[in-house]
């Protein structure tokens, strides 16, 4: 901004666009002018007509927008345009006296619009981009603001890909300098604000564990660390299990508020699955991504990537494209399973585990081979007419569908996205304090399948743990079904073949 950039401060939703800009307001009133407006505030009439969006950008600006001296002439001449409906309310005119007091200001002046998208479907918001545009190249003839920042969720240089016709492949927005800050918040500032927490209220924490654990779960997702951190506070203490806020602000409590917010709607997860049903081709290609196991690489111009990014679905690192973050791919996970377990293939496999899930649990611990013992009776007992095509689409879906029931409310699961592909996966469960490694695999020859047991022996290792689970699905006429136990180099390996 000190440079005199115009840029777009691009977001998902709840990522703290709101917050920053409002923390910016108060830093830079210290040295510029600042017009500070939100368009979320404009209704959709005020957008619709010209004159309307003038007047109500008149009125927001002098109903408390402006932080600084407004000249009394350009005073007079907003608030003549925050009273009128007529010729002179256009956008030309107001930019015409929004230069002269640029120009006449003993403070440089700059703009900010939070929620800049709200009127993105209407010609008059690109019109108003386009005077920001005209302004900003021609500023060393006519005064301009020194610096606007737009935020929102819709990236402003691509507008025009859902607003009218004539835009189609010329935003108006294309001054716009690139913002590379990430604002997601990082493990050592999780970590920070943790050990503020405990010294407020004299407990005893491992702020390192917890602030990895979160990190490791959300992405440093502002409004999910955000919101877990409430959870152990107001919720966990008190619950079953965790009397007090010391026993909440565990790596047990944190599953347990992973739990909740896994379990209930609210804004941001809403907003989600709106984009989804809005969206076809978006969440077609998060089920190719998560339960066929696809390797999605970035093309630069691909409109559907660059939408999930856009939206907080995903994020891509080396060209290739995951899902943001563990909560938000395990509730896709669910979402999706949801819908599979209501297809006619698939239907009736929830209720088979879920219903007597007290089975297989022993002393408050998972049984983990019990449960592939009874997957493998039950998968020949309804599946096994199905075909290879049907194991790879479907198979990972059979599984998680089955276990499902019989961890929710006490455990939780993850897919470990490093070995998410359509050869193998690995979930993680964690159940009673305990966490169970399984991978999934399609079978692929004995060679494949050795490899198959090295890398689940290097995860073993990599989570501390003697005992790893492996379920094949095997599409050999030769092959023999049920459960079996590897010793390999002091590790067990419980093996499920279907």
């Amino acid at each position: 901004m000190d440079q005199g950039q115009y840029f777009t401060k691009t977001c998902a939703r709840q990522y703290g666009k709101t917050t920053t800009l409002y923390a910016l307001e108060q830093s830079l009133k210290q040295e510029y002018t600042v017009i500070s407006l939100d368009f979320q505030v404009f209704g959709a009439a005020d957008f619709q007509m010209e004159a309307s969006f003038v007047r109500n950008f008149c009125l927001e600006l002098l109903e408390g927008g402006c932080q600084g001296e407004i000249p009394a002439d350009i005073q007079r001449q907003l608030e003549l345009f925050a009273q009128g409906e007529g010729e002179q309310n256009r956008l030309s005119m107001l930019f015409r006296c929004l230069s002269k007091w640029c120009g006449s200001a003993t403070e440089k002046i700059v703009l900010l619009v939070d929620e800049a998208d709200s009127g993105s479907r209407y010609p008059v918001f690109l019109d108003f981009l386009s005077q920001l545009r005209g302004y900003y190249i021609a500023r060393e003839k006519k005064p301009a603001f020194h610096s606007v920042i737009l935020a929102g969720v819709y990236d402003m240089k691509n507008l025009a890909d859902k607003s009218v016709p004539e835009y189609k492949m010329n935003s108006p927005w294309n001054i716009a300098a690139d913002f590379d800050v990430d604002m997601s918040l990082e493990e050592a500032g999780i970590a920070k604000m943790l050990k503020e927490y405990r010294e407020d209220y004299q407990i005893q924490m491992d702020t390192k564990l917890l602030a990895r654990q979160i990190y490791d779960y959300t992405s440093g997702y502002p409004f999910l660390v955000s919101y877990l951190c409430k959870l152990m506070d107001e919720k966990i203490p008190g619950s079953i299990g965790f009397p007090d806020r010391e026993a909440a602000w565990t790596r047990e409590g944190f599953l347990a508020a992973v739990r909740i917010i896994l379990s209930e709607d609210n804004t941001l997860f809403e907003s989600l699955d709106n984009k989804l049903l809005d969206y076809p081709d978006l969440k077609g290609m998060l089920q190719e991504l998560l339960l066929e196991g696809k390797v999605i690489e970035y093309i630069p111009g691909d409109l559907g990537i660059r939408m999930a990014a856009m939206f907080g679905f995903v994020e891509i690192k080396n060209h290739i494209v995951s899902v943001a973050n563990r909560i938000f791919e395990t509730r896709l996970y669910n979402g999706f399973l949801a819908e599979k377990s209501r297809k006619k293939e698939l239907e009736g496999i929830t209720g088979h585990g879920g219903g007597n899930g007290n089975r297989f649990v022993k002393d408050g611990r998972l049984d983990m081979e019990l449960v592939l013992q009874k997957f493998v009776d039950y998968y020949e007992e309804v599946f096994p007419e199905y075909n290879e095509k049907f194991l790879e689409e479907d198979g990972r879906s059979l599984f998680l569908l089955y276990l499902k029931p019989i961890i929710n409310g006490v455990g939780n699961y993850y897919i470990e996205a490093r070995t998410r592909t359509n050869r193998r996966t690995d979930v993680i469960v964690d159940y009673g304090g305990q966490q169970h490694v399984i991978e999934l695999k399609i079978w692929r020859g004995q060679e494949y399948h050795r490899r198959g047991e090295k890398q689940l022996m290097d995860y073993l290792e990599l989570y501390h743990t003697k005992q790893g689970y492996l379920v094949s699905f095997n599409f050999n006429k030769q092959k023999k079904t049920g459960v079996r136990r590897i010793q390999i180099e002091g590790r067990v390996i419980i093996e499920a073949v279907v």
